[in-house]
């Protein structure tokens, strides 16, 4: 046993189920660190891993994005067989969250989990690349889809484990910004090598940055990654409690309305720019592409620069106020693509895009975080809200399509708005804040006089 540690024994039991006793290995009391100084708990190396691990995953899910479509479109493939292996895909991806977090919480390592997430992507990526046949493909897309529910927890359980709860909002906008970055640079250099040289080459790009990410993910120390992976983060010197299961998590009332505030921002959001891209297209057909592609650019950017910035201020603030905002920018958003067109304006609307996605990309797991910091399964919290995620955008498309077709682009705008708007209410009148009193106190504490 690890110096410092001793052996605990805590009596557990589920709603229905007897008494059972688990021995766990934990600090005493008096070694346990303050929640205003988890932040320095991992060494400065772990930390800067980390960055560059989650920089890395950008690069290799890029590959993922439009280019498959352009690639299997080349392989003369049909579109029906195209939407066929993407719908599979995302299926796979939306039922695979909830087994992907419970995933996570079970085993003993999460870099062990993300590792293999990451390898499993790699050798999904060379498969595609060398093999454009049917089964192959499908196989491919099913085993990425598989992955990315894994990795996509994990990563937010190592970042929890290096920092602690009271540093977590500033380290997951700090994830953002890698990730925002390195998806930009990452989708320039693949679209460079897909013109160059072949669109094949996409693929076998993506699968050789599997190295350098993995390479990322060993300089992470697990002897700096604390506890809180998910598993038992406040549980350790407490006489009795209840083991979370999925059916407990769903019983948890700020999880299941933060889950309904996320899938009514992705029913509204996520047809938005495909919509605009019908809209464009037909306007002005020999430039919307690059406009298009300006407009998913510009979000990024906002991204990277804000989201550290939405970190810190989380814990000024609180997550409501910041929640609010991005619906807010969301309903504006969509009140605003119902009156232009012009792809100038268009690209500077899509700034509020990026004001949305920066929050919520540090609101997601923070929220998730504070709502499971009793109870635990932060992983397993994380795929039930990844769920919600999945069906907003799913049925998102469909909605606005139907839409669109039989009342015409403004009304269809000023519907996905609407949506929105009911997500601002949901977030004003329900949804509780959920930031820690001692986080607060700890940001009171470190701000500079």
């Amino acid at each position: 046993m690890p110096e410092g540690k001793t052996l605990s024994t805590l009596a557990l039991r589920d709603d229905d189920g007897p008494l059972r006793r688990v021995a766990l290995d934990v600090a005493p009391v008096a070694d346990r660190e303050p929640a205003a100084d988890s932040a320095a708990r991992a060494p400065h190396a772990s930390r800067r891993a980390l960055d560059w691990f989650v920089f890395g995953v950008a690069d290799v899910q890029t590959g993922f994005g439009p280019f498959v479509a352009v690639y299997l479109t080349t392989q003369a493939w049909t579109q029906v067989d195209i939407g066929l292996v993407l719908t599979v895909g995302g299926l796979v991806a939306l039922l695979g969250q909830m087994p992907g977090g419970a995933l996570v919480d079970a085993v003993r390592s999460a870099r062990w989990a993300a590792s293999l997430a990451v390898l499993a992507i790699g050798i999904s990526a060379l498969a595609l690349g060398l093999w454009p046949v049917f089964p192959i493909v499908m196989a491919s897309r099913v085993l990425h889809a598989a992955a990315s529910c894994v990795l996509g927890p994990a990563i937010a359980a190592i970042s929890l484990g290096l920092v602690g709860h009271a540093a977590l909002g500033e380290r997951i906008g700090r994830n953002a910004r890698f990730a925002s970055i390195g998806a930009g640079l990452s989708a320039a250099a693949m679209g460079a090598s897909g013109h160059f040289l072949s669109n094949q080459s996409v693929f076998l790009v993506t699968a050789a940055l599997v190295v350098p990410t993995l390479l990322a993910l060993s300089q992470i120390r697990m002897s700096d990654v604390g506890l809180p992976q998910g598993r038992g983060a406040g549980l350790e010197h407490r006489p009795l409690v209840t083991v979370p299961t999925s059916r407990n998590l769903l019983r948890n009332r700020p999880l299941v309305i933060f889950a309904a505030c996320i899938l009514l921002f992705h029913l509204a959001n996520a047809a938005m720019l495909p919509l605009m891209a019908g809209v464009m297209a037909t306007r002005a057909s020999e430039s919307a592409a690059v406009s298009i592609a300006v407009c998913m650019i510009v979000p990024q950017l906002v991204v990277a620069a804000f989201s550290p910035w939405v970190g810190r201020q989380s814990a000024c603030w609180g997550r409501r106020p910041l929640l609010a905002a991005a619906f807010a920018a969301l309903v504006v958003r969509g009140l605003m693509f119902a009156l232009a067109a012009d792809p100038y304006a268009v690209i500077a609307i899509q700034l509020l895009d990026g004001v949305s996605a920066a929050v919520l990309g540090v609101m997601f797991p923070l929220v998730v975080a504070d709502v499971t910091r009793e109870s635990g399964r932060f992983n397993l919290a994380l795929g039930i809200v990844g769920s919600a995620v999945g069906i907003g955008a799913s049925l998102s498309t469909t909605l606005a399509g139907y839409m669109a077709d039989h009342f015409g682009r403004g009304v269809t705008f000023t519907g996905l708005a609407g949506v929105a708007a009911l997500g601002l209410m949901l977030v004003l009148l329900l949804m509780p804040e959920t930031r820690p009193d001692q986080e607060l106190d700890a940001h009171i504490r470190l701000a500079p006089a």
